[in-house]
């Protein structure tokens, strides 16, 4: 597309456009597709927009990270407000909300959980500030949790749902159709989870 047909995408808001633009190029050709110079071009603007709205090609990875977060966390919920209201399939539907994302946003989750982000960091009401992980919480929340509490839980779930998206994107799950095919839910029988009384 040249430049006099190139339509900007920002339609006011710019910073947005930057991001959505470093989404796109992200997802289109990896972290090392990501420039300043390529997501100004992509939203219509001058190379030197950015400047105006992050603090350097760190500060537009950030702003990508919070906004992947913000769309991982919708993606788990509407799977959630679609499902049973019952522990274990609002459960699965987490699972599967999450495990989707990774799928459709491959390049996406690699950047969100290889930066060094506040995912665990801690509001003053005791929850985490990440949106995502708080939908994990509460999916867990019905559970018996065991000796070592609430949090153990979490992580079980958390470790087995990450792993099990990180392989299937990896192509280290078969998809094969002659073999058995193992859910999520048949990972989570392992746990023994139980529902609380």
């Amino acid at each position: 597309m040249s430049k006099s047909t190139q339509k900007p995408h920002h339609h006011g808001d710019l910073r947005a456009a930057l991001i959505l633009s470093g989404i796109e190029l992200l997802e289109e050709g990896g972290v090392t597709a990501l420039t300043l110079r390529k997501c100004a071009a992509r939203a219509g603007v001058s190379h030197a927009a950015p400047a105006h709205h992050f603090e350097g090609l760190q500060g537009l990875i950030r702003a990508i990270t919070d906004r992947g977060m913000s769309m991982f966390a919708t993606a788990m919920q509407s799977k959630i407000d679609a499902a049973e209201d019952s522990p274990f399939p609002r459960l699965y539907a987490m699972c599967e909300g999450y495990l989707n994302f990774f799928i459709e946003h491959q390049a996406l989750a690699n950047l969100m959980f290889n930066q060094k982000s506040e995912l665990m960091t801690k509001s003053a009401g005791g929850r985490t500030t990440n949106a995502a992980f708080n939908i994990l919480v509460s999916a867990c929340a019905p559970f018996i949790h065991g000796p070592l509490g609430h949090q153990a839980t979490e992580y079980a779930v958390w470790s087995l749902i990450q792993g099990f998206s990180h392989l299937t994107v990896m192509g280290q799950i078969s998809c094969d159709p002659n073999q058995p095919q193992i859910s999520v839910a048949d990972l989570f029988s392992m746990l023994n989870l139980q529902v609380a009384e």
